[in-house]
C-alpha cells in the first residue's frame, strides 16, 4: 500500500480495534491496546492491571503496565507495514530472562554469551536487564523468526561498534518495559567500516518495531542513532536520540504511531531513504510527538511524507520537511529552517520554473513554518483544502513565503503567508476559495498586528508575524471574491504570534485590497508566479 492511499484511509475517521487485552488476561506480561480514531489524534495512555502465574511463581503483570494506544487505522497500518497488535502481546511464561553483566552475563535457551557479546539466535521473547560497559547485543535468528526483546533497565555501551545489532530475523521488536530507563551507546570509531557494515548504535537488517511504556536513550557517536534497513515502526515509548549523522532512519518506510520521540542529529533528523522501489521510501506520523533538531533536513522521505495526527516540531534544520509528496491531514506541524520550510522536491528534475509531479497537500491540521528560504515550496503543485497554514517567510527578496512551480489551489482552510515582496506567489485565480494579496509600502516589524476588515468594518483576519514582513497572502472562508478589504496595522490581538482574533482599536489604515486581484512578485526563481495562474 502506498502512503498516499494510507493517508487517505487515515482521514476517513474509521474506528477499528486491532487488539485489546482486558484486565482479566493473564498471559500477557505488558498488554498494549491498539485502537483507532482514524485521523490519528493521539489518545491518552491507559493502565491495565493483571497478574500471571508461572512455574517460577506469581508475577505482577500490569501493576505499572501502560497500554500504548496507537491512534491509526489499524488494518491499514497492518497492510502497509510489518506491524500488528500481536507484536505487543505475549505469554509471560515463555519469557527468557537474561541478566547482563560485565564478564558475567547469563546464557539461556536461545541465548549464547561470548565475552560481553550476548547473541539471541531463536524466535521468542527475551527479557533483558543489567548493563554492559563494553559489549553488544546481537540478534542472529532465522529469516522467518520473530524476536521480541524486552529492555527492562538495560544499559549497553560498545567501544568497537554498534551496541545493539539485528543481523537476521523476520522481525525484531524492541519493547521498553513500563517505567524502565534504557540506553544504547555506540563507539566513536568502528572496527568494521565496510560499506554494508552496521553504522548506528541500534542497527537492524530486519523490520524493526520499538514500543512499550519505558524510555530509551540512544547515543550515535559514530554516525546514525537508530537504523532499520527494512521497515521501522515507532509504536510507543519515550525515545531520545543524539547522533553525529542521521538520527532515526527506516530505509523502506518509517511509521510513528504514538509515543514521545526527541531527535538531535548532525545530518538528517528522521528519514526514509529507499530510492529503488516506487512503493517504498515513505514516512508517516499518525500520533505521538516528534521533536527534531537537525544539521541538515529535519524530516525527509524519498517518496511520500504524511502527517495525519500527533505533534511534529522541527526546532532547527536546513530544510524542515522534504519529500516528493508531502500530505498533512491532521495533527500539529511546526517547522523552523534556514532554507525551505516545507519542500516538495525530488523525483525527475524539471529545471527552471517548469512544474513537476511534486505536491504539497494540506487538508487538515495546523502547519506553522518559519523559514529563511522559501516557506512552503513545491517544485510541482500545492493544494490547501483544509486546516490552518501560517508561514513566516524570508526577509530576503530571493525567496518567498510561497514558492510553487505549478498552481497553488486553495479550496478551504486558512492560509496566511508573510514574507518578502520580491518573490510573491499567489493562489490560482480559479481557486474555489478566494484570497487577498497585501503589499506593504514599508516592512511591518515582527510582532505587529495586521488586520483585515470588510466593508462593514468587521474584522475577518488578525495576524501577528514573527518576522519583519513586506507582503501577506491570506485566504479563508471569510474572504469573498471581488470584495474590498481594508488593511490595518497596530490594532489589538489575542495572540502574540500567528492567527487569532482582535479588534480595530488603535489601528492605522494602510490601504485596501480586492479579493482575487493579484500582482506579480517579480524576480527570477521557481516561485515567481504570474498573476492569474
Amino acid at each position: 500500500m502506498r502512503l498516499r492511499s494510507l493517508v487517505a484511509s487515515l482521514a476517513t475517521g474509521a474506528v477499528l480495534t486491532l487488539s485489546a487485552c482486558s484486565a482479566a488476561t493473564t498471559t500477557t506480561a505488558e498488554s498494549s491496546q491498539i485502537s483507532s480514531t482514524g485521523a490519528g489524534t493521539s489518545a491518552s495512555s491507559s493502565t491495565t492491571a493483571a497478574t500471571s502465574s508461572s512455574a517460577t511463581g506469581t508475577s505482577s503483570a500490569g501493576t505499572a503496565a501502560t497500554a500504548a494506544v496507537v491512534t491509526t487505522v489499524a488494518a491499514d497500518i497492518a497492510a502497509a507495514t510489518h506491524f500488528d497488535g500481536d507484536d505487543l502481546t505475549w505469554d509471560t511464561a515463555s519469557e527468557v530472562a537474561v541478566t547482563l553483566a560485565d564478564d558475567a552475563s547469563t546464557p539461556a535457551a536461545g541465548v549464547t554469551v561470548d565475552a560481553d557479546t550476548v547473541t539471541i539466535s531463536a524466535a521468542g521473547t527475551y527479557r533483558l536487564s543489567g548493563s554492559l560497559t563494553d559489549g553488544r547485543i546481537v540478534v542472529a535468528a532465522g529469516e522467518e523468526d520473530v524476536v521480541r526483546v524486552i529492555l527492562d533497565g538495560v544499559s549497553v555501551s560498545s567501544s568497537t561498534g554498534s551496541a545493539f545489532v539485528v543481523t537476521s530475523a523476520d522481525e525484531a521488536i524492541l519493547y521498553l518495559a513500563d517505567g524502565s530507563a534504557n540506553s544504547l551507546d555506540d563507539a566513536a570509531s568502528y572496527a568494521d567500516t565496510a560499506d554494508d557494515a552496521p553504522d548506528a548504535a541500534l542497527y537492524s537488517m530486519a523490520d524493526l518495531t520499538i514500543a512499550g511504556g519505558g524510555a530509551l536513550t540512544v547515543q550515535g557517536r559514530y554516525a546514525d542513532g537508530i537504523v532499520s534497513k527494512d521497515g521501522l515502526v515507532l509504536a510507543s515509548g519515550t525515545v531520545t536520540v543524539d547522533a553525529v549523522d542521521d538520527g532515526i532512519r527506516g530505509k523502506d518506510y518509517l511509521a510513528l504511531l504514538d509515543g514521545s520521540h526527541t531527535v538531535t542529529a548532525g545530518g538528517d533528523g528522521v528519514t526514509s531513504d529507499n530510492d529503488e522501489d516506487a512503493d517504498l521510501g515513505w514516512l508517516l506520523v499518525s500520533g505521538g510527538s516528534l521533536t527534531v533538531a537537525a544539521g541538515d533536513d529535519g524530516i525527509k522521505a524519498v517518496d511520500q511524507l504524511g502527517v495525519t495526527g500527533g505533534t511534529v516540531t522541527v526546532t532547527g534544520s536546513t530544510e524542515g520537511l522534504e519529500a516528493m509528496t508531502i500530505a498533512v491531514s491532521g495533527g500539529t506541524v511546526d517547522v523552523t529552517s534556514t532554507d525551505d520550510g516545507v519542500n516538495a522536491a525530488g523525483g525527475t528534475a524539471t529545471g527552471g520554473e517548469q512544474a513537476g509531479a511534486q505536491l504539497v497537500e494540506i487538508s487538515g491540521g495546523s502547519v506553522t513554518i518559519t523559514a529563511e528560504g522559501d516557506g512552503l515550496d513545491s517544485n510541482g503543485s500545492a493544494v490547501v483544502s483544509g486546516g490552518t497554514v501560517v508561514v513566516n517567510g524570508p526577509a530576503g527578496s530571493g525567496n518567498g513565503a510561497l514558492d510553487v512551480n505549478g498552481e497553488l489551489t486553495v479550496s478551504g482552510g486558512t492560509l496566511a503567508a508573510a514574507g518578502s515582496a520580491g518573490m510573491v506567489v499567489t493562489p490560482a485565480v480559479a481557486s474555489p476559495q478566494s484570497s487577498v494579496q497585501v503589499s506593504f509600502g514599508s516592512a511591518v516589524p515582527a510582532g505587529s498586528v495586521v488586520s483585515l476588515s470588510d466593508s462593514a468594518g468587521t474584522v475577518v483576519a488578525t495576524f501577528v508575524p514573527t518576522k519583519s514582513t513586506q507582503s501577506l497572502v491570506f485566504s479563508s472562508a471569510d474572504i469573498v471574491a471581488s470584495q474590498t478589504y481594508t488593511v490595518s496595522t497596530g490594532a489589538t490581538a489575542d495572540v502574540s504570534a500567528g492567527l487569532g482574533s482582535g479588534t480595530l482599536d488603535g489601528a492605522t489604515t494602510v490601504g485596501t485590497v480586492v479579493a482575487g486581484e493579484y500582482t506579480a512578485g517579480g524576480g527570477p526563481g521557481r516561485g515567481g508566479q504570474r498573476p492569474g495562474r
